[in-house]
């Protein structure tokens, strides 16, 4: 299915537990848990300005929640190599359990591990991969104007993602997006690949065969460019299959993200007959009318309002106990 990249599997992961395993099984291994949890990271779980976990408390509970055997995946258009750097090790030395069924989808579907394989494990999906022209067509973008507003992220192994800089404020930043995308979408089209713009208008240019193999999708922070296979659906996907190897599916699922993309974890859920709560931890935008629940946030920050509704879920397992 993919490419194995990474330390050798005998490596010992930095911060992995190296004493003796617990001999204690966990509360959910071998029983369905009451929920299990698909998270977006860049918003509800790592802060949008300083790209890091600043609320203590999803990091202790997310442990809690962990050790308890909930399945819990990260479902995330951040690398690999991002979240092994910024999410894996505050879980650890938090006394994540070496057992815990914890898996991280990144690229939007096109990478993953399992946090119990040894630092800098990643899994590549090669078939949605995007051509090396890609990032090629880019770089002279990032010459002109746009390099004081955004970088490529070299760490991406699958997709293409322009990245706000974190020396510019968000508001400079959102202000050159739409003309930095236009420019990227005359040079694919020059270069004869065939895309659609994601999210809102769908604009769209076939290439020479009549296919758009590639997608372009903003965010708050970045400008992903994918396969059109890529998307939370594939990641969420990807998930559960990491979840069928190391044990039985939860009772219910929810999904937490803070864009639009992000319905689409639940969508898959529910169109292969699973139970799924969404929550949406940003003020806007919504997304109509889905076919299942939908919880709304907007009273605080998207990562403070993942971290209450982290209370509330280690709360309802310690009243299943």
């Amino acid at each position: 299915m993919g490419t194995m990249l990474g330390n050798a599997p005998d490596t010992p992961a930095a911060g992995c537990h190296t004493g003796p395993m617990p001999t204690a099984a966990l509360p959910f291994a071998s029983t369905p848990a009451p929920f299990g949890l698909l998270l977006d990271v860049d918003g509800p779980i790592a802060n949008t300005v300083t790209r890091t976990i600043t609320v203590g408390s999803i990091v202790t509970d997310l442990v809690a929640l962990a050790n308890t055997g909930v399945p819990i995946a990260f479902n995330t258009g951040r690398s690999a190599d991002f979240l092994w750097r910024e999410v894996v090790p505050p879980l650890r030395a938090a006394g994540l359990d070496p057992r815990a069924r914890l898996h991280a989808v990144g690229e939007k579907g096109g990478t993953w591990f399992s946090c119990t394989e040894p630092a800098g494990a990643v899994h590549v999906d090669e078939s949605v991969c995007l051509p090396t022209v890609v990032a090629e067509l880019v770089r002279p973008l990032l010459a002109g104007r746009y390099g004081a507003h955004m970088f490529l992220d070299e760490t991406k192994l699958a997709m293409v993602s322009l990245e706000q800089a974190t020396a510019v404020s968000n508001d400079a930043y959102l202000r050159v997006q739409g003309d930095f995308e236009a420019e990227l979408l005359a040079a694919l089209t020059g270069a004869g690949l065939g895309w659609i713009h994601e999210l809102y208008d769908r604009r769209s240019h076939p290439d020479a065969d009549g296919a758009t193999p590639i997608r372009v999708e903003p965010t708050i922070i970045s400008t992903d460019v994918q396969h059109e296979r890529s998307g939370k659906a594939l990641g969420a996907e990807r998930a559960l299959e990491l979840f069928a190897a190391d044990g039985p599916g939860p009772h219910r699922w929810y999904t937490v993200g803070d864009t639009p993309s992000d319905y689409a974890m639940a969508d898959w859920l529910h169109q292969h007959g699973h139970d799924v709560v969404h929550v949406d931890v940003r003020a806007v935008p919504r997304r109509d009318d889905p076919p299942y629940a939908v919880v709304l946030v907007d009273d605080v920050d998207p990562d403070l309002a993942t971290a209450r509704f982290l209370r509330e879920r280690v709360e309802e397992i310690s009243g299943t106990r």
